[in-house]
């Protein structure tokens, strides 16, 4: 069965605007309804979709991050293309990451990394890590088991450059947070079961800007877009931007 790939999405509301960005292995999906909230109160939001994601595992691992870094800046400039000078910038997890990247080399209105990794796992649990995504999209495919231990053994053997790409993206970031002078919303989930959650103090504690907070949600997992505390997340989102010195 082949599943339909997540597109971009853009949800237009107000003047103010806001980029939203999926994570790793992840897709437009787990920011669908952050954009849908924050449409009804006002604000146009943009989510790009990462090449090689929401699409077969395999095309995965043709892309690494300067291409989905390249993504981020495209939506960026989609917003800026729709007359939105001033955007502010959620990401989860990755997302989270390209959020702070952005956030000391373009100029936003503030920053929201959800669940955002700042420590580095070895190269054999990120690629674990894709494995495991890699066998939960091939059963949504409703292939038999066979079929999917046959495709899993061919997928190991793929070249794993991509994984040290992303290493380098994390350590290169977390080196550059004291460089981030915008409001900053750090969201962490307590029951992160993908980062070390000690991430979130680390960006907490290094961004620079004096408007900066942080907020555990205690019933939450990783992609904390889509957990039991979305509402809160949601609500407490909307609450930093409105706290924001926007000029309309």
């Amino acid at each position: 069965m082949k599943l339909v790939a997540p597109k971009p999405f853009t949800f237009q509301g107000g003047k103010r605007a806001v980029l939203l960005l999926h994570g790793f292995t992840g897709s437009s999906a787990d920011v669908r309804m952050l954009g849908r909230f924050l449409q009804d109160k006002g604000y146009t939001s943009h989510a790009p979709q990462y090449k090689g994601h929401g699409v077969p595992p395999e095309e995965l691992i043709h892309y690494g991050p300067e291409d989905w870094w390249e993504d981020v800046q495209k939506g960026f400039q989609t917003l800026q293309e729709m007359g939105h000078d001033e955007i502010a910038i959620c990401g989860l997890s990755l997302g989270g990451v390209f959020s702070l990247k952005l956030g000391y080399t373009s100029n936003v209105k503030g920053i929201v990394p959800m669940c955002a990794p700042m420590y580095i796992k070895s190269e054999e649990t990120m690629f674990a890590g894709i494995v495991e995504y890699a066998t939960e999209y091939k059963k949504r495919e409703k292939k038999s088991e066979e079929q999917i231990a046959a495709e899993l053994e061919e997928f190991k053997k793929s070249p794993t450059g991509m994984i040290k790409d992303l290493q380098n993206l994390i350590s290169d970031v977390r080196d550059n947070i004291d460089m981030i002078y915008t409001p900053t919303f750090v969201v962490q989930a307590r029951h992160d079961e993908m980062i070390n959650t000690d991430s979130a103090n680390i960006i907490y504690n290094n961004v620079e800007s004096d408007n900066k907070h942080i907020k555990w949600y205690e019933n939450s997992t990783h992609v904390i877009t889509l957990s039991k505390e979305k509402e809160q997340l949601h609500e407490d989102i909307y609450q930093f931007l409105e706290s924001l010195d926007w000029s309309n």
